[in-house]
């Protein structure tokens, strides 16, 4: 039997294969998280920024009800947004993504990114000035924020924390003073962009990776560029000797070596494909030529080029 799930930190289990719902709309991700959880996935990823996450609420509710599955069998995370960190912002934000879930509690709960921003008012995601620019918050406290999210799980409203597009530095920092330690750290990681320096970082501290854009996130619409992940030879040629699709490898490279995976679709039929890697392992040899595919820094691809001034942030993670 294949392992589906790591045990983390805090002593929950999460499963190694998610529903990433970033850039999904609100009319199809109800529709995408009914399909991916009839298909078996046990993991759905979503956030306050994404704007949908009243619609993932519907979709999970209405498969919990015809399935007859109690909510405590779907791992769901979220996230806190930039404009809501200041005093008193996590425990605000965290209570609005549990009212549009419908939940009285998430299994997971990350800060989205090291660096705040001052919006106007709560769903000013990503406050800008005339000229375009990001309005950053220079006073973000990332010390005060963790004892926050703390607080969190003190209070029964999040089972686990954890961060998103942290640097090292910061989550040392954290761990330094934390008294429940990040249990997760999500960031871009794929075999273009393997991270090995945050691997080995998250390794030794007991902190479980989840990679976003597994598949290279070739939908996307920002001013990042897109690596074509999906048909680099090498992958291709791995897909090829099992009769499985590209993408299928893509997925199981990262679940295999235990790095949480979070393919995004609406696309039923990709969904449950995308599924589909429990009935087939890499061999050794595989695993170390998709390793050799690895460029480094150059395969990042996620460099927040679409928010412009956010680099301007002390805090700052790349």
């Amino acid at each position: 039997m294949a392992v589906r799930e790591v045990l983390l930190s805090s002593g929950h289990r999460m499963p190694l294969l998610g529903l990433g719902c970033w850039q999904s709309p609100a009319e199809e991700v109800s529709l995408a998280v009914e399909a991916a959880l009839e298909a078996g996935y046990r993991h759905i990823d979503t956030a306050f920024l994404y704007l949908n996450e009243e619609a993932v609420g519907v979709g999970l509710h209405r498969w919990l009800k015809s399935s007859g599955t109690d909510r405590s069998n779907v791992f769901v995370v979220t996230k806190l947004p930039m404009n809501g960190m200041y005093a008193g912002g996590v425990e605000k934000f965290l209570k609005k993504s549990l009212a549009a879930l419908q939940l009285s509690y998430v299994d997971l709960y990350l800060i989205h990114l090291p660096v705040g921003v001052k919006g106007q008012h709560d769903l000013d995601i990503l406050p800008k000035t005339d000229d375009g620019h990001i309005v950053i918050d220079c006073a973000t406290d990332l010390i005060a924020l963790w004892k926050e999210m703390e607080q969190m799980v003190d209070a029964g409203l999040t089972k686990s924390i954890g961060v998103s597009n942290f640097s090292i530095k910061q989550i040392r920092r954290l761990c330094a003073i934390a008294r429940i330690p990040p249990a997760v750290q999500q960031v871009e990681l794929h075999v273009h962009f393997q991270q090995r320096k945050m691997q080995e970082f998250c390794r030794n501290n007991n902190i479980v990776i989840t990679a976003y854009g597994p598949l290279g996130s070739p939908g996307r619409s920002t001013a990042d560029t897109v690596p074509r992940l999906l048909d680099d030879p090498v992958v291709r040629l791995v897909a090829d000797r099992h009769g499985v699709t590209t993408a299928q490898v893509l997925i199981r490279f990262l679940i295999q070596q235990g790095i949480i995976t979070i393919p995004k679709s609406t696309n039923p039929q990709r969904i449950k494909t995308n599924g589909e890697v429990w009935n087939f392992s890499l061999t050794e040899v595989e695993m170390e030529a998709l390793k050799s595919i690895d460029k480094g820094e150059a395969g990042r691809s996620f460099t927040f080029a679409s928010f412009p001034g956010l680099d301007e942030h002390p805090e700052f993670p790349l």
